[in-house]
């Protein structure tokens, strides 16, 4: 089993990763040393959301999915509102002039 996760950094940005051991991950993120660069400059971080995947492969495609996410569309994944996520996205679409029409 694995993980996919989001943490709320203390300057109020948002981590996402993943990973096979949850609780353990989320101490390193909070300890001196073994956190990801990101987080060691944010700490402390709160975890705000996880979910489990049957296998590492599926959590970490997942975790790249969110990082390409905005806020928005973000703290909809973590309120569970799951119905607001695909108007979230057609948000963050670019349209040129001629799909205007």
């Amino acid at each position: 089993m694995a993980w996919a996760y989001l943490l709320r950094c203390a300057d109020g940005s948002y981590y996402a990763g993943s990973t096979t051991d949850l609780e353990l991950r989320v101490s390193q993120h909070n300890s001196d040393r073994l956190g990801a660069a990101y987080t060691r400059r944010r700490r402390p971080v709160v975890l705000v959301w996880a979910q489990e995947f049957t296998s590492i492969a599926d959590a970490f495609a997942f975790e790249k999915r969110v990082q390409g996410w905005g806020r928005a569309k973000r703290e909809a994944l973590i309120r569970g509102d799951l119905s607001a996520l695909p108007a979230l996205a057609a948000r963050g679409r670019r349209t040129s002039p001629r799909d205007r029409l």
